[in-house]
């Protein structure tokens, strides 16, 4: 154990570790739970978090060997040999995998009831917020960790973005959004991108067939195949239980709609879709089907095959962002609109209000903006008593009062470093 910290923290010390924007807050008696899609940086995140606080905490990663055959007493003596060791005090016990820990929920509590500050990660495949809540007896907070945001890519590409771009900073910027639409935010991609290609696929497989079909041991592989390819192909779109039966039974003769609901309900939990509802007023009609699908990262829809849809991608990447901004507010809450007459692509709610109305279109001037696109948020405006108008552009950006309504036209760079329409982001 003493061979693995002291190679721990030559690694710590020589490796390139970025910094997340992920802010946790460390609560006394709660553990803090790092959840996400595989290959979004956790390990990387508890490594940070290590460095930052490298005198008062311990680091235990049960994907070593070192720790295979570990036990939860075995932690607290390690905890005791390393304070002795190194002559420290631990505050911060960090676990890695922690589902590799037989009893892990004991331990966790145990350490907790110590006084330990305690961070954890484990794999999507075994490791859901659900079950830490639920096997901590709500001891803990869980965040959601995603691929790089589009600051924290700015950032790694060495682009440093002020209040007040030049000509050239600005053509610089819009040659990274452009490749960080194509490509997104996976941090080993981002880092290593001559091996994107390879990279992706093998996240794709790896997904797929740790976290889904060993995970819920999967036994019509044909029919799971045809879920996960249909929704790489639907990303951005809304869909129905029977558009998913429809595309399976045109491409096969599998016809169990029992086995097709199963799964589409479970792929959520791989973190590798995720659904978003229909606003509604009534509950019931909210968790209902139709919904609309968007992947963890745009990288994955280049699997697919077929041409680069920039609007499609625009409209995942501003779900992710979202997601990314309910880390930092927890009562923030969104939805799609969708009627025969009017369509918004998201509802924004902060508790039971409805804060700000949003669209987003592939738009480099006001002429390619569809009216309807218009029409529909003002119509939604007034329906739902809401008057912070947004459209997300490519690159117009612009203030038009239109039928006695504002709308912001701001382009998808700048809405990304920015918290709202109103208050610039806190830098990272």
């Amino acid at each position: 154990v003493l061979e693995f910290e002291n190679r721990l923290r030559d690694r710590v010390g020589r490796e390139r570790i970025v910094e997340r924007e992920l802010k946790v807050d460390v609560v006394r008696d709660k553990a803090v739970s790092i959840v996400g899609p595989r290959r979004s940086g956790k390990t990387y995140f508890l490594l940070w978090f290590l460095r930052k606080y490298f005198g008062s905490s311990v680091y235990l990663d049960f994907e070593d060997i070192v720790f295979k055959n570990v036990t939860g007493d075995d932690v607290l003596k390690i905890i005791s040999i390393y304070e002795s060791y190194y002559g420290v005090k631990v505050r911060n016990v960090l676990i890695d995998e922690v589902q590799n820990l037989m009893g892990w929920e004991v331990l966790v509590r145990s350490l907790l009831n110590m006084g330990y500050n305690v961070l954890l990660t484990g794999s999507s495949s075994k490791f859901l917020s659900r079950e830490i809540a639920t096997q901590l007896r709500g001891r803990s907070m869980s965040y959601m960790l995603l691929p790089f945001s589009f600051r924290e890519y700015l950032r790694v590409r060495g682009i440093k973005v002020g209040n007040h771009l030049s000509l050239s900073d600005e053509v610089r910027v819009m040659g990274a959004l452009r490749e960080y639409v194509e490509w997104g935010g996976y941090p080993e991609i981002v880092l290593q991108p001559d091996n994107r290609e390879r990279l992706v696929r093998e996240y794709y497989y790896l997904v797929f067939y740790k976290d889904f079909v060993e995970r819920f041991r999967v036994k019509s592989l044909n029919t799971a195949s045809f879920i996960f390819e249909f929704f790489l192909q639907n990303y951005s779109n809304e869909m129905s239980i029977n558009k998913v039966i429809n595309y399976i039974v045109s491409r096969s003769n599998i016809r169990t709609k029992t086995t097709i609901y199963d799964y589409t309900d479970k792929i959520q939990d791989t973190s590798f879709v995720f659904f978003l509802e229909r606003y509604r007023g009534n509950v019931y009609e909210r968790k209902s089907w139709p919904r609309k699908v968007y992947l963890c990262d745009p990288a994955l829809s280049n699997l697919a095959g077929f041409d680069i849809n920039i609007g499609r991608r625009m409209e995942n990447l501003v779900f992710l962002e979202l997601l990314r901004r309910a880390n930092e507010n927890p009562l923030l809450r969104f939805y799609y609109f969708k009627t025969q007459n009017s369509e918004v692509d998201f509802i924004i709610m902060e508790g039971i209000k409805v804060h700000q109305l949003i669209q987003v279109t592939y738009a480099s001037n006001k002429n390619e903006i569809e009216r309807r696109e218009i029409k529909s948020l003002i119509r939604v405006s007034e329906l739902l008593n809401c008057k912070n108008l947004i459209i997300i552009t490519w690159d117009y950006e612009d203030e038009q009062t239109i039928e006695n309504n504002k709308i912001k036209f701001i382009p998808l760079w700048k809405w990304f470093l920015m918290k709202d329409t109103n208050s610039p982001r806190t830098k990272a």
